[in-house]
């Protein structure tokens, strides 16, 4: 293929653990760089429609060096972060040591395949992954894993690059990736490559819409769309019907 860290089938989880394994420890800083500091407010927006209640069961896939499920453990979740990169768990593991004075219930790290979950059916009444399905080999069976462990009445939420609609906007954020990006990266991590992959990966995600049918195959209710930067970032949401 045309990056390094993208591999179609098969291979693609071995290139995904290569590249997470790369830039772990420079991880946050590039999200802040690339992002002028956005995604965190996006985070925010996660996790207010998560509307956490007292001793909720949260699930944060995908959860990297732990964003998410530190701010749902603030909210007062019971939060189990799930990833298959030991590095960026490492790295989530070092906040925690930081959190635990703060944070009464800080949030549980383990590794696993999001789209093997090692849960029970009915087991959460949050699930989220942020900018992590379209890493996965197959984003349809991590929706699917996604549903089988979630009870009635629980929220899905996926935050992720999506693809404007405007097609003059659309090409305009594709060349910030294509080039802005990618420089930041050979900057800050030493490797365009990384960072050039996150084009490359949503060439081939479909992006906001798929997600949002694929949630309304699987059944669930209140399915909708919120596009931020006019569609460049797209949070997903679903709710498992009572």
């Amino acid at each position: 293929m045309s990056n390094l860290y993208y591999a179609p089938g098969d291979a693609r989880a071995a290139k995904v653990n290569d590249l997470f394994a790369r830039i772990a420890r420079r991880y946050d800083l590039i999200n802040d760089l690339q992002s002028f500091g956005l995604h965190r407010r996006w985070k925010r927006r996660v996790v207010d429609l998560a509307a956490v209640t007292p001793a909720a069961r949260a699930l944060d896939l995908c959860c990297g060096t732990g964003d998410l499920a530190f701010a749902l453990a603030q909210r007062g979740a019971d939060v189990t972060g799930l990833d298959f990169s030991p590095q960026m768990l490492a790295v989530a593991a070092t906040r925690q040591a930081k959190a635990r004075p703060w944070l009464p219930l800080p949030p549980k790290f383990i590794p696993g395949d999001a789209q093997a979950l090692p849960f029970a059916e009915n087991t959460f009444d949050i699930l989220t992954v942020g900018y992590g399905l379209r890493n996965l080999a197959s984003w349809e069976c991590g929706l699917d894993e996604m549903r089988r462990v979630a009870r009635p009445g629980a929220r899905l939420i996926v935050l992720d690059f999506g693809k404007p609609p405007n097609v003059l906007w659309r090409r305009i954020y594709f060349a910030h990736l294509k080039m802005s990006v990618p420089l930041i990266g050979l900057l800050f991590c030493g490797d365009a490559s990384a960072y050039a992959y996150i084009l490359e990966s949503l060439k081939h995600y479909p992006a906001q819409l798929a997600v949002a049918e694929k949630m309304r195959r699987l059944g669930l209710a209140g399915v909708r769309v919120i596009n931020l930067l006019g569609g460049a970032m797209a949070i997903n949401y679903g709710e498992v019907p009572l």
